[in-house]
């Protein structure tokens, strides 16, 4: 059965807990289940308060909450200190929804890599190995619809602001139908590089590398551990005495994944960042009036030797 396209807007202050791992280069070494461990202490389910941002989603509210916190009194170390802590007390958690799709991706991505020589990506010939993003979106996508979740391709898209520009971003999400309502499960298969920055400071890169690779969870722990991120990232900017993009803000952030996105069910789907428009004719203005006036014109084929 083909797929259905949706629009959705989800108010990320309704929902709660989320789940982070990290996949070993080596996919069968046997670390494989310790990268995992750590994250199994919580309690199942557990709820917890994160950090909101009230204000106007498009506004800048967030800069004024990050000056808050950096106290006149808080030197270098303590700062980066207390950012490992929070950012490690906030991804210690796993519910079991949570627990039941990150083994299924791990086990998804595991024999992704073992078939980088036989799959090949659909964007260029290129395989999989060399990180084409949007066909290893596809594959896990596929992978986790086999294996009987309501996943789809997600894609968020906003309108530039006074304070941050336009853009548009793909990820992947599965919605889980419980007593308590519809639960939403984010996944974010390059979430560390989206926050790394070229030009950042050896505490800012120290605190990139806790993340995970990939990201899986609902959506209002993503929404603190994008906070998190985006307040390190403005400290270390303001150390080094560099001007931060406005794509590098809590609220651009935020955008790509808490946005009103399309969700894409279909297996044969867009490719990702495709706006699903039919594609124009490649032909000049000439060509298409000749082709409306004479539809019924037939020509003869000749063989050219």
């Amino acid at each position: 059965m083909a797929g259905v396209g949706t629009r959705i807007l989800w108010d990320h202050r309704n929902l709660m807990n989320y789940q982070v791992f990290k996949l070993p280069e080596n996919p069968d070494s046997d670390s494989l289940g310790m990268e995992f461990s750590f994250l199994e202490d919580g309690d199942d389910g557990d709820q917890i308060v994160g950090i909101h941002n009230d204000g106007d989603e498009d506004g800048d509210d967030d800069d004024d909450d990050d000056e808050r916190k950096e106290s006149d009194g808080e030197n270098k170390e303590e700062f980066w200190e207390i950012q490992h802590q929070v950012l490690e007390a906030t991804v210690c958690r796993i519910s079991s929804l949570e627990s039941r799709i990150r083994i299924a991706i791990k086990e998804a991505l595991r024999d992704i890599k073992r078939e980088t020589t036989t799959v090949v990506c659909g964007c260029g010939g290129k395989s999989m190995a060399e990180g084409c993003r949007v066909c290893l979106m596809r594959e896990v996508f596929r992978r986790l619809q086999t294996a009987g979740f309501n996943t789809a391709i997600c894609r968020s898209k906003w309108r530039s602001t006074s304070h941050i520009p336009s853009g548009e971003h793909s990820f992947l999400d599965v919605i889980e139908n419980s007593s308590k309502g519809d639960v939403r499960i984010i996944i974010e298969l390059n979430f560390r590089a989206e926050f790394e920055m070229a030009r950042a400071s050896e505490d800012y890169h120290r605190l990139v590398r806790r993340l995970p690779e990939v990201f899986v969870g609902k959506v209002e722990r993503l929404n603190d551990v994008t906070k998190i991120l985006c307040l390190a990232a403005k400290k270390c900017m303001k150390e080094k005495k560099m001007h931060m993009g406005p794509w590098r803000k809590q609220s651009y952030m935020q955008a790509k994944w808490l946005k009103p996105c399309e969700r894409n069910t279909s297996t044969r789907s867009l490719p990702v960042g495709d706006s699903g428009r039919l594609p124009k004719p490649r032909a000049s203005m000439l060509t298409v009036d000749l082709l409306e006036n004479f539809s019924d014109v037939r020509c003869t084929a000749v063989e050219v030797v």
